[in-house]
């Protein structure tokens, strides 16, 4: 139309405009903005505002305030622009204000403010707004129910979605993700029971759910339920996702062929996300070299990527190659995670390299990082393994925060390995406490107490377990717990 000399209308410049800001144009449209000074098109309700959301897309909010400030006209879908413009931007005081002005607000201006509340976790505000609104729809009540899932009070989400007027799949998946990110699976998998129509979506979340909490055995159950043939729902990206993950829990070589299988039979395009899933299932499944030819297939690595990698070779006993990826990832720029720490010490970890291994974990916060219970974890067991109990257990004692199971765990195995009784009756009375129905830590102390001649304490705790019945443990070290 241009080059043909034609003037466009209003409508083919907002047109224009709108594509440019779907696809992030950051040549376009700004051309286009300069076409609306020469066409006149500056007083058009529509135009202006198709600017404004093509800036505020853009991430430009000086650009598309001082655009919105001149616009003679506004209508109520510009003064939404504007507000949205705020909220993605980070700026939830300006967003407030904005919202604060706006003549006649909206379902949409409602939903925007109260969304950009409970995003951040003020959820008490967002409970306010929602209790002002005039007028409510589905979005407003999932907006409440996603705030509380994220602030992991769910009782609160539930009680909302109880008496929703009505819902849709994404009030379904967020109660579900929300009870899983709580460790909640009975709840999740009841609610997923109550879904009529059943979706891909919904059976993506319960799969991620059972994945994420350690129960692969039902995610895979669930995942081949979703391919009965009588169902016809086709898994996508993230469903296949979660099933690597569980796959990855197992730890059993063949599964690798077997999802490759799913996704060429299921035609799932190849993404640099699934591959780097693919990655942590050969790795943990003791195919390295495997791992290594999808991670050199990636078109982009990422610190994602580089940890599963370095996780991979330390599990495997590649101390060298877990260094050297770690080094080829800091020369990229790409900044290390704690993920990736936790893989670099559980290499030292494998190699017994104890001085290493404690000079990688002070350095996790010369990165910004605080160490997490798991990287705590990691340093017992690799003090611990080599004799160094006393260590060990200073460095339990300054931890900020509380020790979890596998601390304590790691700390028990170590002293079982060296027998010794001092560490190990704190290190089992603590685990005792965590988790009173497991045998392993009974077991563990009282292989101890044998090792050192002790044998009525010994005789006494298996007494204790013959009383209790308690149920045996698969393990006490980090890596189990983690």
């Amino acid at each position: 139309m241009h080059k043909l000399g034609l003037c466009p209308t209003t409508h083919a410049i907002s047109s224009a405009l709108r594509a440019c800001a779907r696809s992030g144009c950051k040549i376009g449209g700004p051309m286009i903005h300069g076409q609306v000074h020469r066409y006149g098109f500056c007083n058009c309700v529509y135009v202006e505002t198709s600017l404004v959301d093509l800036y505020t897309k853009l991430g430009d909010m000086k650009m598309a305030s001082k655009v919105f400030q001149e616009m003679p006209v506004k209508n109520v879908v510009s003064w939404n622009s504007i507000l949205s413009g705020h909220l993605k931007s980070g700026n939830l005081a300006e967003a407030h204000r904005v919202f604060d002005e706006i003549p006649k607000k909206d379902v949409i201006s409602w939903n925007a403010i109260l969304s950009g509340y409970a995003r951040t976790g003020n959820i008490d505000m967002a409970s306010s707004l929602f209790h002002q609104m005039p007028e409510k729809n589905l979005a407003s009540w999932n907006a409440m129910i996603s705030g509380y899932a994220e602030c992991g009070k769910m009782k609160s989400a539930r009680s909302f979605f109880d008496v929703m007027p009505q819902r849709n799949i994404v009030s379904w998946i967020t109660m579900i993700s929300g009870y899983s990110k709580c460790g909640d699976i009975v709840s999740a998998r009841e609610l997923f029971d109550q879904i009529g129509e059943k979706d891909h979506l919904s059976f993506t979340a319960i799969i991620a759910c059972y994945a994420q909490n350690n129960q692969p055995e039902e995610a895979l159950k669930l995942f081949n339920e979703m391919l009965d043939g009588g169902r016809n729902i086709q898994p996508d990206e993230m469903t296949l996702a979660s099933v690597i993950s569980a796959c990855s829990q197992l730890g059993e070589p063949r599964f690798g062929p077997w999802i490759e299988s799913c996704i060429n039979n299921l035609g799932i395009q190849m993404d640099d996300h699934m591959t780097t899933a693919l990655i942590d299932l050969y790795a943990k499944c003791g195919s390295i070299d495997k791992a290594y030819d999808f991670f050199h297939s990636l078109r982009k690595k990422d610190v994602v990527a580089y940890s599963a990698m370095i996780l991979g070779c330390g599990i495997n006993s590649k101390i060298d190659d877990a260094i050297m990826l770690f080094k080829e990832m800091i020369d990229a720029q790409i900044l290390p995670n704690l993920a990736t720490f936790a893989g670099l010490l559980s290499a030292y970890s494998h190699a017994g390299l104890v001085e290493e291994g404690f000079q990688c974990f002070c350095s996790i916060k010369d990165h910004g990082l605080v160490p997490s219970t798991d990287h705590y974890a990691i340093m017992v067991d690799l003090l611990g393994r080599a004799g160094r109990l006393g260590e060990a257990y200073e460095l339990i004692k300054s931890m900020p925060m509380q020790p979890h199971i596998g601390v304590w765990g790691a700390l028990l195995l170590a002293c079982s390995l060296h027998n010794n009784v001092e560490f190990g009756e704190v290190a089992a009375q603590h685990c005792f406490e965590m988790e009173p129905g497991t045998s392993g830590y009974y077991s563990l102390l009282a292989n101890i107490y044998a090792s050192v001649g002790r044998w009525d304490d010994a005789k006494r705790l298996r007494t204790i377990m013959e009383k209790k019945k308690l149920a045996k443990a698969p393990g006490c070290s980090w890596r189990e717990s983690s």
